[in-house]
C-alpha cells in the first residue's frame, strides 16, 4: 500500500496493546483508527500512552468501533477467551487480523483460514513477535537433527493464562520437523507427583514456569553423551516485540489466508 495503513487495537489499555498503540501512532506509515478495550473507555489513546491526542476515543464495542472506522489491519493482544470471537468479527467485517494472542485449536485456525480466503484477506496468528525468538527455533530445529534427545522449559509471569505458551508449542513443533518421534528417558520412569515431567509433545517434554517477577524466557536443552548445548532467549520488555508487529501489520495486507508463525511473513 502506497497510502498510510489504517490500523485497530483490540486489548488496547492491556500492556502490550498500549505498546502497540505507541508503535502505530509513531510510525509514520501506519494510521490509529479505533482502540478497543475494557477499561478507559472514552480516554483519548494517545494519552493513554503518553503521548499527544490522537483524536481516537477508546472503546469497549469491537464490532461497532471496525464497521465505524473500517480498518484494514486489527492487531490483537488480548486473551485466549477473546482472541477467536475477535478474530472472527474482523475477518466477517473485512479487517485483516495479526493476533499475538496463542490458544487456538487447529480447527479454529482452519476456519479462520476459510473464512479468509472467501473474502480474499489475510491473517496472522504468531506465538511471537520477537526476531531472537524466531531465531532460537530456528537453531533449535536445526540442533534437533543431531542432538534429538530435547526438553523445553518456558518462563513467564504467574499471570499468563496458557500453558505452555505459543512460543514453545511453535519452537516444539519446528523440532518435531527434522527429528523423528523418540520417546525419552528410562521406559520403567515413574512420576511420583502428576507433571512433574512437563508436558509430552513428540517424544519430549516442555515444562511451564509460572512466577511474578519473570516475563518471557525460554531454553531449549540437548543432551548427548557428556555434553549438553542450551539455546536460550530473554524478552526483557514488550518495546522489543513492536519491530515484528510493524512488519506484520505492513506484510499482511498483501496476504491471503491464515499465516501461523511470523517467521513465515519474514523475507
Amino acid at each position: 500500500m502506497s497510502q498510510q495503513i489504517k490500523v485497530a487495537v483490540a486489548g488496547a489499555a492491556g500492556r502490550m496493546g498500549r505498546e502497540v498503540v505507541k508503535m502505530v501512532l509513531e510510525d509514520p506509515s501506519l494510521s490509529l483508527v479505533a482502540a478497543i478495550g475494557r477499561s478507559a473507555s472514552g480516554e483519548d489513546a494517545g494519552r493513554l500512552v503518553g503521548l499527544p491526542e490522537a483524536g481516537v476515543a477508546m472503546t469497549d464495542d469491537l464490532e461497532r468501533a471496525l464497521r465505524d472506522s473500517r480498518p484494514d489491519v486489527l492487531v490483537d493482544f488480548t486473551n485466549p477467551k477473546s482472541a477467536m470471537p475477535n478474530t472472527m468479527t474482523a475477518v466477517k467485517l473485512g479487517v485483516r487480523p495479526v493476533v499475538g494472542t496463542t490458544g487456538f485449536t487447529q480447527e479454529q485456525m482452519d476456519e479462520i483460514d476459510r473464512e479468509c480466503r472467501e473474502r480474499g484477506i489475510g491473517c496472522l496468528i504468531a506465538p511471537n513477535f520477537s526476531i531472537g525468538a524466531l531465531l532460537m527455533m530456528k537453531f533449535a530445529a536445526e540442533a534437533a537433527k543431531y542432538m534429538p534427545h530435547v526438553e523445553i522449559i518456558e518462563y513467564h509471569g504467574d499471570q499468563k493464562l496458557d500453558a505452555p505458551s505459543g512460543t514453545s508449542i511453535k519452537t516444539a513443533e519446528r523440532i518435531a520437523e527434522t527429528r523423528r518421534e523418540l520417546r525419552q528417558g528410562n521406559p520403567n520412569e515413574e512420576e511420583v507427583i502428576e507433571g512433574a515431567r512437563g508436558g509430552y509433545f513428540g517424544g519430549f517434554r516442555i515444562h511451564s514456569v509460572r512466577l511474578p517477577g519473570v516475563f518471557a524466557q525460554q531454553e531449549v536443552i540437548f543432551g548427548g553423551h557428556g555434553q549438553t548445548l542450551k539455546i536460550r532467549h530473554d524478552s526483557y520488555d514488550r518495546a522489543g516485540y513492536m519491530p515484528g508487529v510493524a512488519t506484520a501489520v505492513k506484510k499482511i495486507v498483501g496476504v491471503t489466508g491464515l499465516v501461523y508463525g511470523f517467521e513465515h511473513l519474514l523475507d
